[in-house]
């Protein structure tokens, strides 16, 4: 089922306001042909209003949106190529499962329908379900449906509206293996909106992050997870650790900084130009407790004040002495241990920390109640 698509999918200077309210304030946003994109961030960041601008269900104030050479701004939604799966599914629950693939394709008289209709459900290894009612099958493979009913049509742009959030999380693990499966198997533009961090850097070749309407970052997930531009981005895309710093000198590849006291080393690449204070980022699993010598680390002393065991990880928090408490994640893989009120001494490499102009706020991202 090799796709033809049309063109990159790119959003210029669009606006989407309501009244004194403005949902997604000025995005400039170009989609690759081909490629599994995800909008990423909480609930009311702009990115479902963005789905649905696309899907021609919403008009934008401003801005043009075009596929390819096509300006689709002002087209109706039925007459643009772009196809939608939603959360619920919405299946014909009257109709068999092969009815429901090959709706679309019967509604345009298409003389193929039912060998189109039978392909699809064989790429979403469905085709033996063909006779039964929707009814009848578990919520994944209802989804499953839907998405090969999505896909039969060969859309330019398909969009994925949070399609895992009624699933159960081990089933929702498993869908995000699947749907990067058959995109690439497909190879048509998936345009994927969600809150979940994980699902978004499981499946997407590109996340853009949205916070209140705008984009914070775009990128692939391990420069957004490694080396993120905003305290939002770092918060929000898993954990950080940001400690207040202050550059001291550079010296070769690296910039020395103080925090608290304490005489800190990091990329001098990290350092924003012409910065005095940093916010210094580590990610919880680039800690690890650490004994005697120690060079070439960054070390800080501390206080275990929460031990935490997972299976696979133990998570501590370690107070500071100035009083904030550090994440550390470490793996069970017989690396050291400590216990609760045990000083530790938490180390890492230079190079794996990354550091945010100070002026922000260290606790952008954090916290996010969702509506799913």
């Amino acid at each position: 089922m090799d796709a033809q698509p049309s063109g990159d999918l790119r959003l210029e200077g669009v606006t989407r306001t309501y009244e004194a309210f403005t949902a997604v304030d000025h995005l400039d946003l170009t989609i690759p042909r081909g490629s599994f994109f995800a909008l990423l961030g909480p609930s009311g960041c702009g990115k479902t209003t963005t789905l649905r601008m696309v899907a021609g269900l919403e008009q934008p104030s401003e801005g043009t949106i075009s596929i390819g050479a096509r300006d689709i701004t002002d087209t109706k939604a039925y007459q643009r190529n772009v196809n939608t799966v939603f959360q619920n599914y919405a299946l014909f629950p009257h109709l068999n499962i092969l009815d429901n693939v090959a709706f679309g394709l019967r509604r345009r008289r298409d003389g193929e329908w039912k060998a189109k209709a039978v392909a699809a459900l064989d790429l979403v290894e469905l085709a033996h379900t063909a006779g039964k009612k929707p009814g009848q099958l578990s919520g994944g493979m209802q989804q499953r449906v839907a998405l090969a009913r999505a896909i039969v049509n060969r859309p330019d742009v398909l969009l994925l509206d949070e399609p895992l959030g009624a699933l159960d999380l081990k089933l929702r693990r498993q869908m995000q293996i699947e749907l990067k499966r058959i995109q690439q198997e497909v190879g048509l533009t998936f345009v994927h909106v969600t809150h979940d961090q994980e699902e978004a850097m499981t499946m997407a070749d590109t996340i853009a992050v949205m916070n209140g309407g705008r984009l914070e970052q775009v990128g692939d997930p391990a420069t957004l997870y490694e080396r993120p531009r905003s305290t939002f981005v770092a918060n929000f895309l898993g954990q950080s650790n940001l400690l207040r710093a202050r550059l001291t000198g550079l010296r070769g590849d690296h910039a020395e900084v103080d925090v608290h006291g304490i005489p800190l080393r990091l990329s001098r690449a990290q350092v924003p130009e012409g910065a005095d204070g940093v916010w210094l980022g580590i990610r919880p699993e680039k800690l690890r407790l650490v004994g005697g010598d120690t060079p070439g680390l960054n070390v800080l002393p501390g206080e275990v004040t929460d031990v935490s065991f997972t299976g696979v990880a133990t998570h501590y928090l370690v107070r500071m002495p100035w009083g904030q408490e550090l994440t550390l994640v470490q793996q069970n893989d017989g690396s050291a241990r400590a216990g609760l009120g045990e000083t530790v001494r938490l180390g890492w490499e230079p190079s794996q920390a990354f550091s945010l102009d100070v002026a922000q706020d260290a606790h952008a991202g954090e916290d996010h109640e969702e509506v799913v």
